[in-house]
């Protein structure tokens, strides 16, 4: 019997303190959220600063996106063509490519890119700021860190991401339709044909919507960690680590989430 009892107390105890981790980050992220809100709606962030991380976040992460987009586009097709069996109308391509890129491809890849491009990079620098005491001399200055630092990349991301998806949707339709082209002979016409049999304009709005959740989740999980920095160096390294996880499983779980919500 002890030998029964003893691995289960030690599940439970496991279990208990992930359980306590859990909520304790969904409490501080709750709080960190509201205190974005409230710096906000009083008019306390400064618009160039939300105007360079847009530059940041947007401008500077647009040919990473750009090669994403049109790869999930050419593979899509690919894959397409290489399912499509004589029975089935090759112009099915047309949907097949344009819906999976805007419903799937195009929003939860380019999360995930700036995840590692965006993310990573927020957490590292604010993590640095906190072990550098950076962030205690705004205090000791009567500076309000979140205005300063969390409130412009929150806001930023939220602007930037929709954009980026946008644009990922488009290179990718326009990619995966000169794929089609190449590989099986597809015109654009049938192609454009086929992705007009089962559009839904419902579609487009359900793609930016999955990019504005994510526009939000990942700056403010990335600052949200940043700021739990603690230990030095190893420190900034460890928690960027655990940023990076965080934010892509939250991505996934987000994504998992949207269709019984949306398109039902």
């Amino acid at each position: 019997m002890p030998n029964v009892i003893a691995p289960l107390a030690a599940w439970f105890a496991g279990f208990g303190r992930g359980t306590q981790l859990t909520l304790a980050h969904a409490g501080s992220l709750g709080r960190l959220f509201w205190q974005i809100c409230r710096v906000t709606v009083q008019l306390k962030v400064s618009f160039r600063d939300v105007a360079n991380q847009f530059y940041i976040m947007g401008i500077q992460s647009l040919p990473i996106v750009l090669v994403t987009g049109a790869l999930a586009g050419i593979v899509t097709s690919q894959q397409g063509g290489y399912q499509m069996t004589s029975i089935v109308p090759r112009y099915v391509i047309g949907s097949l490519v344009v819906e999976t890129v805007v419903l799937e491809m195009g929003p939860v890849l380019t999360a995930i890119v700036l995840v590692g491009r965006v993310g990573a990079r927020i957490t590292a620098e604010l993590g640095t700021m906190v072990v550098s005491e950076q962030i205690d001399a705004y205090h000791s200055l009567g500076r309000d860190p979140v205005a300063l630092l969390a409130a412009p990349r929150v806001l930023a991301g939220v602007i930037v991401l929709p954009l980026l998806v946008g644009i990922a949707n488009f290179i990718g339709i326009i990619a995966g339709m000169v794929t089609a082209y190449l590989d099986v002979g597809l015109g654009y016409e049938s192609f454009l044909y086929g992705a007009r049999l089962f559009w839904h304009s419902w579609d487009l709005l359900y793609s930016l919507s999955k990019a504005m959740i994510f526009g939000l989740a990942i700056p403010l999980i990335s600052v949200h960690m940043g700021l739990l920095t603690r230990g030095g160096a190893e420190g900034v390294g460890r928690t960027t680590t655990q940023a990076v996880m965080f934010m892509t499983l939250t991505i996934l779980i987000l994504d998992a989430l949207f269709p019984p919500l949306m398109l039902q």
